[in-house]
């Protein structure tokens, strides 16, 4: 995952952390509640930019550089928002044999961001996976719920073009 900051800029709502100084407030006096709150917050605005982290800190008492490493620890949480359609490649043996590193490589030269990275737009984001469980299909990709496989670097256009408005 790239270190820089996302280049879509944070678009939190006042709605938005109403919602997290609630679940802030519902936990407050919980030792360990750090990580339900990280996940609360991160299903409130989909991702945990260091503004979601600073309002956790101010309100939890915990240092930011505290939070910082948890959310960077663990896999499940995301320091870049993802695009209205998820991309995900899988680089598990059986797809990266069969070419899926070239696959991926094409959509980082297409879309013009890195893994784990979200178009300006917001339109796509970029992640690898290991395995999907789609190896006879290899190698394979999903957007969202909708799955690709057998492909070559050829296709990958052809398949974003299906997802341009």
């Amino acid at each position: 995952m790239s270190s820089k900051t996302s280049s879509v800029p944070f678009a939190g709502t006042k709605e938005q952390e109403a919602e997290l100084l609630q679940v802030i407030e519902a936990y407050k006096d919980d030792k360990g509640a750090l990580m339900p709150v990280l996940q609360q917050a991160q299903e409130i605005y989909g991702y945990l930019p260091i503004e979601v982290q600073t309002i956790i800190s101010n309100e939890m008492g915990i240092p930011l550089e505290k939070i910082y490493g948890v959310v960077t620890f663990y896999s499940q949480f995301s320091l870049n928002p993802k695009g209205k359609y998820q991309i995900s490649v899988c680089l598990g043996t059986a797809c990266y044999v069969k070419g899926s590193g070239d696959i991926y490589n094409k959509l980082i030269e297409l879309l013009g961001i890195q893994g784990g990275e979200c178009t300006p737009d917001g339109k796509f984001s970029l992640d690898a996976c290991r395995c999907i469980g789609a190896c006879g299909l290899a190698p394979v990709l999903t957007i969202n719920d909708d799955v690709y496989g057998r492909l070559t670097v050829d296709d990958i256009e052809t398949i974003l073009a299906k997802y341009s408005e």
